[in-house]
């Protein structure tokens, strides 16, 4: 049986949101056991140097996952997404959840925190087909669970060599409405809804929580960017035709984020859960700026070579 001083296993720990779960865990005082292919790396070692166990492991042996899952009383799951010839892989991004599932289940862990995506009204999205899939074997299971459907990340506008999201040249291309609310989450406040849910099991087993922190429209996104950092910032919606030629997923979400009005996480009752949820502006300013001055020195480079 499980005790409060068992670890939480994290996977995706080098991550993003498995790397935001980790760090608020441990600035919580929760043992993390952080599960990575190779400990030596930088991010891996950062973890480690923040107070960590490292174990080295990966979701496509899933030999390797029962040494990671034992003695663990929750595991964070973030498989990460999987392309193969002819684009996303499902098949393979489901496995790879299903098997830290299977795992977990063995060992008689306690809870389990998975991290989807977020749902458009009458979501048939291939990029969602995978994750939910993943669902469907938790909730199916025996183990007690949290679902977590975070929307697009504050963090995307950092995003390089992506056919959309990121700035370039002061430009924010996007497949969203230019005049409609687009619903935004910042990656700290994803790892921080982990926390509350593994803190408390009972209250969060069996929830699925579409999270958002903010929803302006992008054009209102630019200008605050434009406004906190002092650089100028425009959104560019995307064409139909634009959208199809990066192929059938960004294709499919353009006409579904047209037919829905897109996400609809419940902005305002998630914030009574927690209060400092990140708005864009206090992500700008928390950090996200001196991110994005970063990010435009690194343009700035690329473009001098």
């Amino acid at each position: 049986m499980s005790s409060q001083h068992d670890p939480i296993l994290v996977t995706g720990a080098t991550g993003q949101q498995g790397g935001a779960t980790a760090r608020r865990l441990l600035a919580d005082g929760i043992a993390v056991r952080a599960l990575v292919r190779d400990p030596q790396s930088a991010a891996a070692q950062d973890l480690a140097a923040s107070g960590a166990e490292l174990v080295t492991g990966d979701l496509d042996r899933p030999e390797s996952l029962a040494p990671a899952v034992a003695g663990t009383r929750g595991v964070f799951l973030v498989p990460p997404v999987a392309f193969g010839p002819t684009g996303w892989d499902v098949d393979l991004e489901a496995s790879r959840g299903i098997h830290v599932i299977e795992a977990a289940a063995r060992a008689g862990v306690d809870h389990i925190v998975f991290t989807g995506v977020a749902s458009m009204s009458g979501d048939a999205q291939r990029d969602a087909a995978g994750k939910r899939r993943i669902e469907a074997a938790l909730i199916d299971g025996e183990t007690r669970y949290t679902v977590l459907r975070p929307v697009r990340f504050m963090e995307n506008y950092l995003i390089r060599d992506f056919p959309v999201d990121g700035i370039a040249d002061g430009v924010n291309h996007h497949i969203f409405r230019a005049d409609r609310p687009l619903q935004m989450i910042a990656v700290a406040d994803i790892g921080v809804f982990a926390a509350m849910a593994f803190a408390n099991p009972d209250r969060f087993h069996g929830e699925i929580l579409e999270i958002a922190g903010d929803d302006p429209t992008p054009d209102e996104a630019a200008a605050t960017i434009t406004r906190v950092t002092g650089h100028p910032v425009r959104y560019r919606e995307l064409t139909e035709a634009e959208a199809e030629a990066f192929g059938t997923e960004i294709a499919g979400a353009w006409r579904l984020s047209r037919e829905t009005g897109g996400w609809r996480a419940d902005i305002a009752a998630l914030r009574e859960l927690h209060p400092g949820l990140l708005t864009l502006e206090t992500w700008l300013t928390t950090g996200g700026s001196a991110k994005l001055a970063t990010r435009r020195e690194q343009q700035r480079a690329d473009a001098g070579r």
